[in-house]
């Protein structure tokens, strides 16, 4: 379980398909600090698996399904820059918002606004994630905790300050970048709930 409060950027060092597992490396200066193989990590948003720590240097397998619903293909490269997060602690204070580290799939972004002091990010969701989407819901795109500043059908935005910009990937991206995309558990649980 994660927060969506990103603790640091890491840099991929490896990203390779080795037949049907995909191998991450990724370099960190604290998040290795008190991880052991088989501990866990939120990379992008995506609870991986530590299979190896060497140094600052956090080794992860991919299964097929982990790659297929998330961004982490061949456009994660070395020198590519990835949010961190490690696990919550029940004795921590809950920032953000509960992220599993499940990620439901991706979402691409289709405009950039600055707007006073913050920056205004639409995305483009798949129609069967925007519908877990409500006005100041919570939303974690590549792991960052956020709020929905508006929903209309499958398009999405968030209002991000300067901070968040500074000390996660979101200030780096363009428009047409994809993001690993975590809806809200608790709207799906509620659907699942409800009478059909």
């Amino acid at each position: 379980m994660f927060t969506g409060i990103v603790e640091e950027l890491g840099e991929v060092v490896l990203c390779v398909t080795d037949g049907d597992i995909h191998r991450l490396a990724v370099r960190a200066k604290k998040t290795p600090d008190d991880l052991t193989v088989g501990g866990s990590v939120a990379v992008n948003g995506c609870c991986l698996t530590a299979v190896a720590i060497e140094g600052e240097v956090m080794r992860f397998d991919l299964a097929p399904e982990t790659v297929a619903r998330t961004r982490f293909d061949q456009r994660l490269r070395p020198g590519t820059l990835v949010n961190l997060e490690r696990p919550l602690r029940l004795s921590a204070r809950l920032d953000g918002h509960f992220v599993q580290g499940h990620v439901d799939g991706i979402a691409k972004v289709v405009a950039l606004i600055e707007s006073g002091s913050s920056s205004e990010i639409t995305f483009e969701f798949p129609p069967d994630l925007a519908r877990y989407c409500v006005y100041k819901g919570s939303v974690a795109l590549d792991g960052v905790s956020l709020t929905c500043a508006a929903v209309a059908g499958p398009r999405v935005k968030v209002a991000v300050i300067p901070h968040t910009l500074a000390v996660t990937t979101l200030g780096r991206l363009n428009v047409e970048d994809p993001v690993n995309v975590e809806v809200d558990m608790i709207a799906k649980y509620v659907e699942k709930l409800l009478p059909k």
